[in-house]
């Protein structure tokens, strides 16, 4: 429904705050049919959130959760403070919906980052079967050459995994460092960092610049704002092409 996350109702549900059609139901998996059912938090009726579609540049060294145990900071320091999410998760009186990121950016990590409430979209957003581009800027502490950009292409072993990328191109060169544009259409855990690794190229940048037709643009670090009519279509229609 879209006013928070699914461990968040999990909690709620087997604390006894959610009652189904008046009955206290403790079960997270129990079967709810939408428009029928009558849905109560805290005692209130719990109503369906407007869908939210919200982009960050994220800052390098913010970590992609709702709170961190090491007191770094989060990408929701970036957001209205109404979005700040503590941890017992939302009372059936919060006014301003739940929002998530759509996938996660590592620490060292910057660039665009999705976020909204409607979770089915960023399921798709994600699904591996989507095969939506990736584009990033990759700063890296070696001159590249055409022997490094053909092995990021025909794929890398590791971990147990095969590793690749679908294009890799060279932006500009300095004396000791290159930018690489690379797009991935598949997103595994630490995809790039795990193959210069592998390569031994040290990475010193990594950014995020678009998501299928959506550019991250001139949003500067540690902006966020809601996605344009026009870049929300965009996005559905690269996901209904897929």
């Amino acid at each position: 429904m879209g006013t928070c996350s699914r461990s968040q109702a999990a909690a709620m549900i087997h604390a006894g705050r959610v009652r189904l059609n008046g009955v206290v139901k403790r079960n997270p998996e129990a079967p709810v049919h939408f428009g029928v059912d009558r849905i109560e938090v805290d005692g209130r009726l719990s109503v369906a959130a407007g869908k939210l579609y919200w982009m960050l540049n994220k800052p390098r060294g913010a970590v992609t959760t709702a709170s961190d145990e090491k007191g770094r900071q989060t990408i929701y320091d970036f957001l209205p403070p109404a979005w700040s999410q503590p941890s017992g998760g939302p009372s059936a009186s919060d006014a301003v919906p739940w929002i998530a990121p759509v996938g996660r950016l590592d620490k060292a990590s910057e660039g665009l980052l999705l976020l909204t409430n409607d979770s089915e979209w960023a399921a798709r957003i994600l699904a591996p079967g989507t095969h939506l581009d990736k584009t990033y800027h990759v700063q890296i502490g070696k001159v590249a050459d055409g022997e490094l950009l053909s092995a990021l292409q025909r794929g890398i072993a590791r971990d147990g995994e095969l590793l690749r990328v679908k294009s890799a191109a060279r932006l500009r060169s300095g004396d000791k460092n290159s930018w690489l544009e690379i797009v991935l259409d598949e997103g595994k855990n630490r995809h790039i960092r795990r193959m210069l690794e592998a390569l031994g190229v040290e990475v010193l940048r990594l950014v995020r610049v678009a998501i299928g037709p959506l550019a991250l643009g001139t949003l500067a670090k540690g902006a966020a704002r809601a996605l344009t009519l026009a870049e929300k279509a965009a996005l559905d229609g690269a996901l209904s092409h897929r």
